[in-house]
Order: structure tokens, then sequence, then C-alpha cells
């Protein structure tokens, strides 16, 4: 072990009882399964299948959405195996519950400590470590079991400079994996420069994923509700997004009476806060009202699991959250694939290349704080407009399907070799 890494190994488990207190905080705030808590140390009570198991780290919702179409490719040509996913966050808990196909199982990743990752290591025994995205913990990487891959992997220019202040941790840290699978060959080339060797751009998982499930029973029924109404949806969002969407929605509606504005907070926990910050008559929390909004609602906050679906399908346009402030944006391409127009703002770092193809094929605007409203009017007012921007947003998504097959590949390849 290196020096360096020593010295994270002997600090994490100095901090224990203090990432214990924080363990409480964010059960008390609803960011942790009181049931699950355990998992966060490395202690499991689910069994390990018997056979073949190959271990997916996703760390949230987008990561762990995005390797699901492999998974599921796997399992399939692999009657005997089973997968275990790992995330860190609740919601991608509760998404991988419902979507995750039989022989696929879930557990809560553990805190990034040797002794909690020893724990996990000895009770999954994973015959293969397959890291999504951008996951760089040293503990899980330094007790991960070979062979180790990368997929998906991003890394975004001012995230590599930071590891170039460290040029030798960084080093340690791609070179732990046997392949990398970058996003995109701008990401290849920032691992390459970490000092990372195996680097290949089999295509982007996001682009590649199936388009979000919908219950069929209940957009009918918002269909019906809704019939003849303007509707537009901001997704994913983060604070303090909502306050600028429900002020463009006053702006909106000054001429558009009857306009329906859905609010998707990107942590459903945040939901109530959220409804009562915007202290309006006319919203509706989706979470307390199950059936669809009535003709005087004007706005819906859904702080629902799994419904994004949904709203893609209802809504005339879609902003992407997390894009008005520095966070990175978040996925533009699952409203695109299901036919909706997209605005985001000027933080699309994490996306860049997916939020370019969109803008560049007219299925997509950038937009701001100051004209979000004058953003969203003409996506409502203009049929026209409207469905040449959901076709060429179809265009962009139609054809990624490639990188599933070749991801699938790489893992069988790292297992054979």
């Amino acid at each position: 072990m290196t020096a360096w890494l020593t010295l994270y190994d002997g600090f994490g488990r100095l901090v224990t009882p203090g990432l214990q207190l924080h363990a409480r905080r964010r059960l008390a705030r609803g960011k942790e399964d009181p049931a699950r808590l355990p998992e966060r140390f490395g202690h499991y009570t689910q069994k390990r299948p018997a056979g073949r198991l190959l271990w997916v780290h996703a760390a949230s919702v987008g990561e762990s959405l995005s390797i699901l179409p492999v998974i599921e490719a796997w399992l399939r040509a692999e009657p005997r195996d089973h997968v275990l996913v790992t995330t860190v966050t609740r919601t991608a808990a509760g998404l991988m519950a419902e979507r995750l196909p039989p022989r696929a199982l879930h557990a809560f990743a553990p805190f990034d400590t040797g002794p909690a990752w020893t724990r996990f290591q000895r009770h999954w025994r994973p015959d293969a470590t397959l890291v999504v995205e951008q996951e760089l913990w040293p503990m899980l990487l330094a007790k991960a079991p070979p062979p180790r891959l990368l997929l998906n992997a991003r890394l975004s220019a001012t995230t590599a400079r930071r590891w170039q202040r460290a040029p030798s941790i960084a080093r340690w840290l791609v070179g732990r994996f046997d392949r990398i699978l970058a996003m995109t060959e701008a990401d290849a080339e920032r691992l390459r420069g970490l000092g990372a060797a195996e680097v290949e751009t089999p295509g982007n998982l996001k682009a590649a994923a199936p388009p979000l499930p919908v219950d069929e029973a209940t957009l009918a029924a918002w269909q019906a509700a809704t019939a003849g109404r303007p509707i537009w949806l901001a997704a994913s969002t983060h604070a303090p997004e909502e306050g600028w969407i429900e002020a463009a929605d006053r702006a909106l509606r000054a001429s558009r009476p009857d306009l329906l504005t859905v609010i998707v907070p990107r942590h459903p926990e945040r939901g109530a806060p959220v409804m009562a910050s915007l202290q309006r008559d006319d919203a509706l929390l989706r979470s307390r009202a199950p059936e669809p909004p009535s003709a005087r609602t004007g706005l819906v906050v859904a702080d629902t699991l799994g419904e994004l679906g949904l709203f893609y399908r209802l809504a005339h346009l879609a902003f992407v959250g997390g894009s008005l402030i520095p966070h990175g944006g978040q996925n533009p391409l699952e409203p695109a694939r299901l036919g909706c127009p997209v605005l985001f703002g000027p933080h699309m770092h994490n996306f860049r290349d997916m939020a370019d193809r969109l803008i560049e094929a007219g299925a997509a605007k950038r937009t701001d704080t100051s004209n979000l409203a004058a953003s969203v009017a003409p996506w409502l007012d203009d049929d026209a407009a409207r469905r040449t921007a959901a076709a060429a947003a179809v265009r962009v998504t139609a054809d990624a399907g490639e990188a599933v097959a070749r991801t699938v590949s790489a893992i069988r390849a790292a297992l054979e070799g």
C-alpha cells in the first residue's frame, strides 16, 4: 500500500465514529433507508447468490439507469450469472428495486473506509468490478477484485485539472482499472492525460438507454384530465431553480391562464419543502394527490419515484434542471428520446456533447434565468415548430444502440482474459 493510501486508510478508520453521526443526520433528512443503514458500513443481511457474481457500482440515478441495458443484455447472454448493483443514494435504490431484472440485486455501497469495504468484499465475493462513470474512491479500488473496468467513464476538464495537482494519486486510481471505456473521445483523452493506458470509446451508454417507462393507465388518465392545456415540465431541478421556474410560470400564465407547469425535483425528499416555498393555492403535491390535476391546478410538484416517463410524455417541452446553476446539468436525452423538445441553462458541462448535438439538430435551446419564460413560450404556442424539434430530438437518440453491445463485449473479454 502506498504511503498516501495508508494515510487515507488510517484517516477513514479514525473518522468512522463521525461517519456514524453523519449517517444519522442523513437518516433524519430522509436521505438514508433506516432499515438498511448498516449496509453503509459494510454489514449485509442478503445472501450472496451462488455462481458468478458481477458487481456494478453506480453512485446515483443517472449512472444506475444508464447501466441497466448492459445488465439486462449480460444476464440474457449468461443465464447462470447474477449481478449486484451498489448505489449511494436512496432514490437510486428505489429505482433499482423497480427496474432491476431477475438475477440482479441491489445493495447500498459503504462509506469509503477500509474496514467497510473489507466487510463488503468478504460478504459478496464478486468475480468482477464494474464501476460506472467517475466513482474513483481509493478504498473501493484498493479492495475491489479484478478484473476491474470503468464503464461510460467521464472526466470534465475542471476535474482533470484538479487531479493533475496530485498526479501520482490520479495515476494510481486510473491505473487500478484493467480497461476503461470512456463516454467520449474528449473524456478518453483527459483520462489518458492522468495516466490511464487502456482507454476505449465504445459509445455513450446514456445515449443508448431505453425510453423511461410509464404506467399506461396513469398516462391515459392524465392525458384526459389535461387535454387541450399547454404543459411544460421542469425536470430534475435543484435549489434554487424552482423559484426561477415558478417566476417563469407566472409570466407565461399572464397570457395563458390554462397553463400547467410540472416541477420534478431531482431529489424527491425536497418535494414538500419546494411546495411550501412556492406558496401557491393552485399547486398540487403529487405524493399527496394520486389523482390527475383538476382544471384549477396550475402547478404540480412531482415528488414520486419513477414517474419522469409520465411527465415527459405529457409535456410539450422539458427544461432539464441542474443547468441554471453550476451543477453541470442532468441527462437531456431522456426527454429527447420521448420526442420532447429540450431547454437547459448555461451549465451543461456534465453532458456537453449531448447538449451540443441536440442544439445543432434543432431539438434543444439554451436559456438562462433572465429569458426562461421567453424560451418556453414559442414551443408552447407554435405546434409546427414544436413538432419539428420533437422529430429532431428522436433522430438524435436513434443511433446509439451499439454502445451496449460493445460494452458487453469488453466485459466478456476482461473476464476471459
